[in-house]
C-alpha cells in the first residue's frame, strides 16, 4: 500500500507542478501582451491632440512669400496674402499669379476631423531631422472620397504635423514639409515645402507652361515629373477675426 501511496503522491506533484507552469506562462503572456499594447502608440488619440491643437485657430491671415521650383515653368518670387477662417474658407490674395497647394493649409484638419471616415494605423517611429516621429497611416473607408491614403510623421511631444504624404485622386501625391515657430501653439507652420506630382497637380491656365516639350535651359538631369513650390509664412493675425465677405469672389 505505501508504493501506491507514494506512486499517488508523486502524481499529485506532478500534476500540481504543471499547474503552476501553466499559470505562470499565462500570466507572463498576459503581461508580455500587455507591455507591448502599452508600448505601442494609439493612433487615434495622437490624431485627436493634433486636431485639437489646429481648431484653436478659428481664423488667421498671414503673409506669404513662395518660390517655385517646376520643370518648365518660369516664375519670380511671389508675395501673397493668406486667409483662413473655419470651416473651409480659404483665400489667397496676390498681385501676380500664386501657386499655393490648399492641401497643406486645411487638408489635414478637414481630414482629421470626422473619425468615423477613416482608419489611422500606427507604423512607427522615424527621425525627421532631430525630431522623433510617429508615422500613422490614414486609409479613408469611403470610396467616394477623395484621398486615396495619407500618411504623417507627427512630433507626438508638440502634437504637430512635421511631414505629411497625401495621395489623392485630383492631385496625385503631395508631399508636405512644416517648419514650425512662433505659432506652434495652434499648429501654424512658419514655412512649407511642397513636392508635387507634375502628371497631376492643377496649374493655373493663367500660368505659361509647356510639360510636354524641353527647352535649351532646363536641365537634362532635374526629375521632370516632380516640382517644389517653397512658401515663408510671417506675419500672423490669429483669431483676430475676418469677415466672411473677404472670402467672397470678386
Amino acid at each position: 500500500m505505501s508504493y501506491y501511496r507514494t506512486m499517488q503522491a508523486v502524481t499529485s506533484s506532478v500534476f500540481s507542478f504543471r499547474k503552476n507552469v501553466s499559470r505562470s506562462l499565462v500570466s507572463i503572456l498576459f503581461l508580455f501582451i500587455s507591455i507591448f499594447a502599452q508600448a505601442q502608440p494609439n493612433a487615434n488619440a495622437i490624431l485627436r491632440d493634433v486636431y485639437g491643437k489646429l481648431q484653436k485657430a478659428k481664423d488667421y491671415s498671414v503673409n506669404a512669400h513662395i518660390k517655385v521650383d517646376m520643370p518648365f515653368i518660369r516664375m519670380m518670387p511671389i508675395d501673397a496674402k493668406i486667409y483662413f477662417k473655419q470651416k473651409d474658407k480659404f483665400k489667397v490674395e496676390s498681385k501676380s499669379i500664386a501657386i499655393v497647394p490648399r492641401q497643406g493649409f486645411d487638408q489635414a484638419s478637414k481630414m482629421l476631423a470626422d473619425t468615423t471616415a477613416y482608419t489611422a494605423v500606427a507604423q512607427g517611429n522615424e527621425l525627421t531631422g532631430k525630431i522623433q516621429t510617429t508615422i500613422i497611416n490614414i486609409i479613408p473607408l469611403s470610396d467616394t472620397s477623395d484621398l486615396i491614403l495619407g500618411k504623417l510623421w507627427i512630433d507626438a511631444k508638440q502634437s504637430v504635423i512635421l511631414k505629411s504624404q497625401l495621395t489623392t485622386k485630383s492631385s496625385g501625391t503631395i508631399l508636405t514639409e512644416y517648419t514650425y515657430g512662433a505659432q506652434i501653439a495652434y499648429g501654424l507652420p512658419d514655412k512649407m515645402i511642397f513636392s508635387v506630382d507634375m502628371k497631376k497637380f492643377k496649374i493655373p491656365k493663367s500660368v505659361s507652361a509647356d510639360i510636354n516639350n524641353t527647352t535649351k535651359e532646363e536641365d537634362p538631369k532635374k526629375d521632370k515629373k516632380k516640382g517644389q513650390i517653397f512658401i515663408d509664412l510671417t506675419n500672423y493675425q490669429v483669431n483676430k477675426g475676418i469677415a466672411d465677405a473677404v472670402f467672397i469672389k470678386k
